[in-house]
Order: C-alpha cells, then structure tokens, then sequence
C-alpha cells in the first residue's frame, strides 16, 4: 500500500504490540502518522518515533480521543480565559471501566491468549492512557515523580484471575509542585469518567459520562447562604450543560462524545497536516503520558514480585 499508493496520512489502529514497528514503517515511507492509544509500547519507542518524524519532516500523534469530547474542549478554554486564577494547583482524574461490559470483558477474561494479557500493563495498558493524558497535559516539564499502587480485585480472583491488575491508584507530582491523583477502577458502579482541575481561586469538574462542565467559584455566603445559594447555582449550571447538550444533538453534532471526540482530534490533525494548524497534541503531552504509564507498570510489577 505504502508503495503504490504514497499515502498522505495512515491511521494505525492495529494492537500496540506492532505500533513501534508499523509506524516506524510509515514514517520511512513519508506518510504522516495517526497512531491509535497505547501510542507504544514503552516510552523509549516512543522519542524513536518522534525523533524520526522530526527528521523527516513529518508528523504523528497519538489517538488520545478523550481529551477532545465536548466537555473536555468547554473545561480547556475556560482554563485558557484564566478560569482557575492561575496554573492548576491539582489534578483529579478517574478513568475506570465496568466489566460488566460484556463484550470487551467476555473476550479479554475468555480468552487466555489475548493480546491485551500479552501488553507489558495487560489490561491497563489499553486503558489508561485516557485519563492520564489528561493529567500530562497541565503538569510541567518532560518528567514528573510517580507512586503507584496496583492489585487485583477480589472479583477478579473469585472468578480465577489473579494475573490481572483491575485496581490502580497513582499520586502525581511535577518540578513545578503541582499534583495529581489518578483512579483506575473496574469495581467502583457507576464506572466515572471524571476529570477535575482546582486552581488556586476556582475549580472546574468534567463529567464525561454526562458531558457535564461545572465551576466551583471561591464565593464566601454568610450564615445559612451557603447551604441555599451555592446548591441554586449548580441547579442553574446543569440547566445549561443540558441545554448545551439538547442543541448540539438536535444539530446532530452530538451523537456519543467519544464518535464526537474522535472526530474532533483527527479534524485536528488532518489541519496541521495541512498547515494550517498546530497539532492538537503536542509531543511534551504524548511522551509524558507514556513515560508515567512506563513508571506505573514498572512499580506495580515490583509491588507484585515482593508483596
């Protein structure tokens, strides 16, 4: 295909295992890449792709479609107006997946040779790089300090697999102080998909399952106010985040926000290949994100060998 037809772009959507080696491949052939998440195996693969882009005068990212459904574009641009009062201060995400999810789970849990249970995170690994590109992309410089916690939940051993990390918990912090907390869950129902960004003034919550965005201003009331006046504003802001959503879906620009948000990053995309856009995702975002998931891997497998 790369010979005959020269591609512009090729959209890598196979398992990750062949990620390094398929991009690798695509990029040697001058096609610009869109790799889907995990964007490799391990960080180190990673900078080689970057590194052979940049030398070739091409461009890759990685499929991290979930930092761009409705309610995530809506939390970034108040950020961007100076929302929080500053850089944020900490950074709460919680990603997790319900396994009750019969078709996902049905093939990873009946099917001992599965290609997730081969990736070096199994079952993380295809997760949670969705949330914690989220927490890379407002943490400062190209590394940050990681402790990581990971086990198996007691369903999963009731049912006789004890090899599967479905329980993660990650604490976060970079060279500039701020922190982050990390919730990986497949136990916890309803299964959130919640972002939240304090600043040092206001907050700001993303319900992605909802596709609601609420702000947490740094109002003071006196006496009774507060438990009459703040609980009002809530009601008023969910009035608009279900207005909001009503419009867009009538528009049939809505549909469901990860097709939406899919749509979104590879628009992106297909404009900074073009030239007329920068990419959505910057290089610093991807590789931070694959070197945290690196460290949590690598502390939750020594957790494992020295109980």
């Amino acid at each position: 295909m790369l010979e005959a037809t020269l591609p512009d772009v090729v959209h890598i959507t196979t398992p990750p295992q062949s990620h390094a080696a398929l991009g690798r491949l695509c990029l040697e052939s001058g096609s610009h890449v869109y790799m889907e998440k995990p964007f490799t195996l391990y960080a180190s693969e990673a900078e080689e792709l970057f590194a052979l882009a940049a030398q070739k005068g091409l461009k890759i990212i990685a499929g991290h479609n979930a930092q761009f459904t409705p309610a995530m574009i809506r939390m970034r641009q108040w950020v961007k107006e100076g929302y929080l009062g500053g850089k944020p201060v900490h950074l709460e995400c919680q990603y997790c997946y319900d396994f009750s999810d019969a078709g996902y789970a049905r093939a990873l849990l009946g099917d001992g040779d599965h290609w997730v249970r081969q990736l070096p995170g199994s079952l993380l690994q295809n997760i949670i790089s969705h949330g914690i590109s989220k927490i890379a992309e407002f943490m400062a410089g190209d590394r940050v300090t990681v402790v990581a916690r990971g086990f198996t939940s007691r369903f999963l051993e009731s049912i006789g697999e004890p090899e599967i990390v479905d329980e993660v918990r990650v604490i976060l912090q970079d060279e500039e102080s701020t922190t982050a907390y990390f919730t990986f869950s497949s136990q916890i129902g309803p299964a959130p998909h919640q972002f939240r960004v304090y600043g040092p003034k206001n907050s700001l919550i993303v319900d992605d399952d909802h596709q609601v965005v609420l702000k947490l201003d740094h109002k003071e009331y006196k006496s009774y106010l507060k438990y009459f006046i703040p609980p009002l504003g809530f009601a008023r802001q969910y009035k608009k985040n279900w207005r909001h959503n009503l419009v867009r879906f009538l528009k049939r620009d809505f549909f469901l926000p990860n097709d939406a948000a899919l749509g979104t990053i590879i628009a992106k995309f297909y404009d900074a290949v073009a030239g007329r856009a920068p990419l959505p995702l910057s290089t610093r975002e991807i590789l931070l994100t694959a070197r945290i998931m690196d460290e949590i891997f690598a502390q939750i497998k020594s957790q494992r060998k020295n109980p």
